[in-house]
């Protein structure tokens, strides 16, 4: 056989998804790679790279640190833009909950992006397609090859499309009741207190148009009251009036609490049936005896 008739080895395929499986994604989530290798790396987890021979795949955490980042900016604008007139305070609520990890597993499982995932032989015998870290990494590092190979214009239009939904049905009022109440909880538990009790007190008005007013306690102590057309609101008013108060209301529970503890038990005195040492000194001396 001649010098040019040698069969030379073909290089190996890459593992993972097929390009038709890429192709699927690509369709899902509207957007098509110029660069295949970025959507690959976002679905490559740490576990398989690390088993592969040299030189080794890249894994997605640096991806997933950037699409954190493209992400939160990204949902900040937009949401500047949907709520002009809204706090600093509320917009931030708002981003935190688009991009928690309880919501970004969700458009995760949405887009079925378990089933694209690179994984060692250990992650997928312990389910590592469903593990909600897994699949979040992966939806951060999705946005980042997005951004790297397309621009920032591919990316928003992307979340614009992944969260059009989430902000559609938001409840504005009952996110940020949540977030007073689970603030002051959260905030109480740090300084070994009791959670909040909200007690209804009185609902005024007709019936098409009530007023509830709700007292909120801690300890049996009342620390706010709050009104609102509806109880939910009106514990907000409460929460958000005791979080407003917050220091003085502490000095009032650690003033109380004090107050309340018994004094220190002072040690009785002790009875001594001993002498005193100078007792015997003290004793009157015998009278003298006749001779």
């Amino acid at each position: 056989m001649g010098a040019s008739d040698e069969v030379r080895p073909q290089p190996a395929a890459a593992p993972g998804p097929s390009g038709e499986m890429l192709a699927e994604l690509e369709a899902v989530i509207g957007y098509t790679f110029r660069d295949r290798a970025l959507l690959r790396r976002a679905l490559t987890h740490r576990s398989f790279a690390n088993e592969q021979p040299d030189p080794r795949p890249s894994h997605n955490e640096a991806f997933e640190f950037l699409g954190d980042a493209v992400l939160e900016f990204l949902i900040s604008a937009w949401l500047l833009e949907m709520y002009p007139t809204q706090t600093e305070g509320t917009l931030s609520k708002l981003r935190a909950y688009a991009v928690s990890a309880a919501t970004l597993q969700k458009h995760a499982a949405q887009l079925r992006l378990g089933d694209y995932l690179l994984l060692n032989r250990g992650e997928e015998k312990t389910g590592g397609r469903s593990k909600s870290a897994l699949q979040v990494d992966a939806y951060e590092a999705l946005l980042a090859a997005v951004y790297l190979d397309g621009g920032i214009e591919p990316a928003r239009d992307f979340v614009r499309r992944e969260f059009a939904a989430t902000f559609s049905s938001l409840d504005l009022e009952n996110l940020i009741v949540a977030d007073y109440k689970t603030a002051l909880q959260e905030r109480l538990q740090s300084l070994g207190l009791p959670a909040p009790q909200y007690a209804m007190v009185e609902s005024l008005g007709p019936d098409h148009h009530r007023v509830f007013q709700v007292e909120l306690r801690v300890s049996g102590r009342r620390l706010a009251t709050g009104e609102g057309t509806t109880i939910k609101s009106a514990q907000q008013a409460a929460a958000s009036a005791a979080l407003a108060g917050l220091s003085d209301a502490l000095a009032q529970l650690t003033s109380a609490a004090s107050a309340a503890a018994p004094d220190p038990i002072a040690p009785e005195p002790t009875v001594n049936d001993a002498p005193p040492l100078n007792e015997a000194a003290a004793e009157p001396a015998p009278a003298p005896t006749d001779r």
